[in-house]
């Protein structure tokens, strides 16, 4: 949860429309939500915007349906003809982040409502005939103790990357986590402006880089990798073959380049495989992490 919520303190600043609920681009009209669609009437007129925070949205596991898609006001549907919404947590979670702990643990039906928002990138309600559309897309992140139950497979396969956390044993890390610890309790303000120049930096760098990754080309070579890899560890489905490729281009991007490499490549694979190659309690899993790591970084030393 630390590192989700340090992850959103990153993210560059975001333009959203002026009074608009959800958060809504200016730049991009066709995702408009059906509010700002009526203001822009004949879609001639500029909406106006400002520029805020990405924002970071926390979905508690015991969120109803309604809450996470939000509510249709009938009443004043029938009585005085008025649509009246109240928007949900995908509405907050708009073009920022929808964070999800014990992700395991949520409701299945809301999983499926999850699920269908993530595939279309709206979120539709629908009451007695009345609907009301809006945008709903969000970096979805979501932590879990695997001790406490598995997730639903086609839950577990949207989740483009996984990483494992484990402590750390370095004795000498372990004593700056604690001194760090100590100096943001003592003096909160001046543990941020020490690392606010480091902080700032990174986040230019993502903007940068999402400013660029438009522009990142591949070869016809780093898509028969990408195959020959997840053929050859037999992953369900074609998922993960796209996730690779999108987060190979992400990371060259990043580093402010516009082609991927092997290494883009292989950094990819090992953030969007593990997840996707585990196996039920009674079957043997066709690769051990251990050995996806060896595969990873054969793949990564072929780099020029």
């Amino acid at each position: 949860s630390t590192a989700a919520r340090a992850l959103a303190a990153l993210l560059p600043k975001v333009k959203v429309v002026d009074d608009c609920r959800f958060g809504c681009d200016p730049d991009k009209p066709n995702t408009w939500c059906t509010e700002c669609k009526e203001r822009n009437g004949d879609g001639k007129k500029n909406l106006p915007f400002h520029i805020r925070t990405t924002s970071f949205v926390n979905l508690p596991v015991s969120a109803t349906e309604d809450r996470v898609v939000g509510t249709l006001d009938i009443e004043k549907a029938i009585q005085r003809g008025e649509r009246h919404f109240e928007p949900g947590i995908l509405a907050g979670a708009n073009r920022g982040l929808l964070y999800i702990d014990e992700v395991n643990l949520l409701d299945d039906h809301v999983v499926d409502v999850l699920l269908d928002s993530a595939a279309m990138g709206v979120n539709m309600v629908e009451r007695e005939g009345i609907s009301f559309t809006h945008p709903a897309r969000f970096i979805l992140v979501g932590t879990m103790n695997p001790e406490e139950g598995e997730l639903r497979p086609q839950l577990l396969d949207r989740f483009a990357l996984s990483v494992d956390i484990i402590g750390i044993r370095d004795a000498r890390e372990r004593v700056m986590i604690m001194e760090r610890n100590l100096g943001f309790e003592q003096d909160s303000d001046a543990f941020r402006q020490q690392f606010m120049p480091k902080e700032e930096e990174l986040s230019h760098k993502i903007e940068r880089g999402r400013e660029l990754v438009g522009q990142v080309t591949h070869s016809s070579r780093d898509l028969l990798s990408i195959a020959a890899l997840t053929s050859s560890l037999n992953v369900d489905g074609h998922r993960a073959d796209l996730v690779i490729l999108k987060a190979a281009r992400a990371q060259a991007a990043f580093e402010g380049r516009t082609k991927i490499n092997d290494h883009d490549i292989a950094l990819a694979a090992e953030l969007a495989l593990p997840h996707r190659i585990k196996r039920t309690p009674s079957q043997q899993a066709e690769m051990t992490t251990e050995q996806l790591q060896e595969r990873i970084e054969q793949l990564a030393g072929q780099s020029v």
